[in-house]
């Protein structure tokens, strides 16, 4: 049986013609490239790649199939996925479907056998651009002229819940704001016994305190933060309330947009799993799960109520921010993920310890207001 072809063209005109795999079709996106060696299935599942092309720089993908335990959402958001090779039998303990009947499903599609090295150095050098998979017959022509139209701005609203949820616990009362969550990060609140609401995207200041929260942590997301309409208004009552913040990924470049900072596009982004990042403070350096397009402009900060506390070694972007006057503080990478060491968690019980600081402050401000 005859594989059935698959042709991928960038905005710069590059073409290449591989095997499909996963559903037919055609989909547009912005081509972006992941560095892990492992970890497909959470990429796939991370709502942060929503309309996006992933293109798996490490040429075997696949080979321990599509697990029950490994997902970071309901359901894979990227757009397509480019691969040098996919394993179409997989050998794992722990797989219930190969990666091909995992992208069927979800009529996504797959490209391979094409040089994803090469694909990753165009990016590299030219910027992340749109691009076109497709298993429809086309030419360069009919590629370039459909992305020409523009990329919809709308990510965060798309992968946001629309109902909010609860988590009982019997710990801190945290306030999750999904801008596009990922279960990690859930998962790590209530390993520390948080009781959790998760609400939506675009939840007002009042929703949120009449919630009574003992803190509030602002979640990853896809796209631009400037196109997260209301978020950073919603953001500057909570720290004006002095209510413990802690913002990852998108909530981290919301965060410093909403105390005066800025945030710019980056030429490629940060997506991998082997990413060293610098606490200042201390010295140390963490090897971190990062996946970003955008980052926070350095200069911006210096007009502005926060400090840097991490960056990044690669390229000293802003990997960490913290309020000089509230209980507020944000980290660029990924905490939840672990690419490996667990070392970055010490960032929850940070959060935790926070929290309970200021409930301790506010008990102790109240009580002297008594007397």
């Amino acid at each position: 049986m005859s594989k059935k072809i698959a042709t991928l063209v960038l905005e710069d005109g590059s073409s290449f013609v591989g095997t499909a795999f996963g559903s037919e079709g055609e989909s547009i996106g912005e081509i972006v490239f992941n560095t892990g060696m492992t970890g497909y299935q959470e990429i796939l599942t991370d709502p942060s790649y929503y309309g996006q092309l992933v293109v798996m720089t490490y040429p075997l993908i696949g080979n321990y199939g599509i697990n029950l335990e490994d997902f970071e959402s309901v359901k894979p958001r990227v757009f397509g996925f480019v691969v040098k090779e996919y394993a179409e039998s997989p050998s794992h303990w722990r797989s219930k479907k190969s990666l091909d009947q995992f992208l069927k499903e979800h009529r996504i599609i797959g490209i391979a056998g094409i040089d994803t090295r090469m694909i990753t150095r165009k990016i590299r050098e030219k910027g992340t651009m749109k691009a076109i998979i497709t298993t429809n017959e086309i030419n360069k022509e009919e590629a370039l002229q459909k992305l020409q139209s523009p990329l919809r701005n709308d990510q965060v609203s798309q992968v946001s819940i629309k109902q909010p949820f609860n988590l009982p616990g019997r710990g801190s009362r945290v306030v999750l704001v999904d801008y596009g969550y990922k279960q990690g990060i859930l998962r790590e609140l209530l390993e520390r016994h948080c009781e959790v609401t998760v609400v939506p995207y675009d939840t007002n200041f009042e929703t949120i305190k009449n919630l009574s929260p003992d803190g509030v942590l602002l979640s990853n997301g896809p796209g631009d933060p400037k196109d997260v309409n209301g978020a950073v208004e919603t953001i500057k009552e909570i720290i004006a309330n002095e209510i413990p913040l802690f913002g990852i990924c998108l909530g981290h470049q919301l965060f410093a947009l909403a105390n005066g900072a800025d945030t710019k596009k980056m030429k490629f982004g940060h997506r991998g799993v082997n990413h060293p990042v610098k606490e200042l403070e201390t010295n140390k350096i963490y090897m971190t799960s990062q996946n970003h397009g955008y980052s926070v402009s350095n200069d911006s900060v210096n007009n502005c109520p926060l400090k840097v506390t991490h960056i990044a070694i690669n390229d000293g972007t802003i990997e960490g921010l913290a309020h000089r006057y509230a209980p507020a503080f944000s980290v660029q990478y990924h905490p939840e993920a672990s690419p490996g060491p667990y070392d970055s968690t010490y960032l929850f019980d940070q959060f935790i310890q926070l929290m309970r600081n200021e409930k301790e402050r506010k008990k102790d401000a109240q009580t002297s207001w008594n007397k």
